[in-house]
């Protein structure tokens, strides 16, 4: 699977160096088969860490407007079950969150252990609008980068399993789809001429990603990059990373599901003992 991932801070990611197309060998028809197959087990796997609530697992999901964060969860998310999924859109903060730190409003989102989190844009807002848009002064905003390092990592010391992803589409997809919002009825709804208007920002945006990104991998927080332009193969990329990221986990959940089982197995029999007593 063509993705480049990010599992440790670098000098410098170069988003232009990475490719927002798929790979040629691969057809829409062969990864609509892949993704199929991958939905069945990440249905799975779900189950086994909604049983066993050793981990929780944290999706979040950065990219310019129009890159396909809606369809991305649509996709991905139709695989899971409901009860243990939460999806949460980050927007311009409230007038209560604005009066908090700046990760205040995401802490209080982050999944409970057997759960999903998906993110709609996220703590990264922090450094990427903020940023471009000179919100609050670069003297604080360059500080959130370890803050939201220290933040990632807390999450997985308890068991959280955080994984980032930017969907990555060129200038002129960006154009197309933007326009066929346009042309279409039943999506002029999302229109929005701000999204014009932050397309006058785009080297500002490529830059705060790229140190973003390059800032805040980590093992326990890898970043993907999932070349973006073809829906087909975005939704593919993340749902192989997300499988690929629970199988590991698999043996352990496991491990506690029939440990479980044991101890209520005991329980019940020790239940119809006493009622055959008595």
């Amino acid at each position: 699977m063509a993705r480049t991932v990010f599992s440790r801070r670098a000098q410098k990611v170069r988003l232009d160096k990475i490719p927002t197309d798929p790979p040629a060998a691969i057809t829409k028809q062969t990864a609509r088969k892949r993704f199929a197959a991958l939905g069945t087990e990440l249905f799975e796997l779900q189950d086994g860490m909604w049983g066993a609530k050793v981990n929780s697992v944290m999706v979040v999901l950065q990219g310019r407007d129009s890159a396909g964060k809606d369809g991305a969860i649509k996709h991905v998310a139709g695989c899971l079950n409901p009860r243990g999924v939460s999806v949460v859109s980050f927007g311009v903060p409230t007038e209560e969150e604005r009066a908090h730190d700046f990760l205040w409003r995401v802490h209080r989102h982050a999944p409970r252990l057997g759960e999903f989190a998906i993110f709609n844009r996220s703590h990264y807002e922090d450094v990427l609008v903020v940023r471009v848009h000179e919100l609050v002064p670069r003297s604080l905003w360059k500080e959130r980068y370890d803050h939201i390092a220290d933040f990632e990592e807390l999450l997985a010391e308890h068991g959280t399993i955080v994984l980032k992803y930017f969907l990555h589409i060129s200038k002129q997809e960006q154009k197309k789809r933007l326009l066929e919002r346009e042309s279409d009825p039943k999506a002029a709804w999302k229109l929005n001429a701000n999204d014009w208007k932050e397309r006058e920002y785009w080297d500002e945006y490529t830059e705060a990603y790229e140190d973003a990104i390059s800032k805040t991998a980590a093992t326990h927080a890898p970043w993907t990059i999932v070349p973006a332009d073809a829906k087909w193969y975005r939704n593919l990329v993340i749902a192989e990373s997300v499988v690929e990221a629970l199988r590991g986990r698999r043996a352990d959940w496991k491990k506690t599901l029939d440990a479980m089982a044991r101890k209520r197995r005991a329980e019940l029999a020790g239940y119809r003992a006493q009622q055959a007593r008595g």
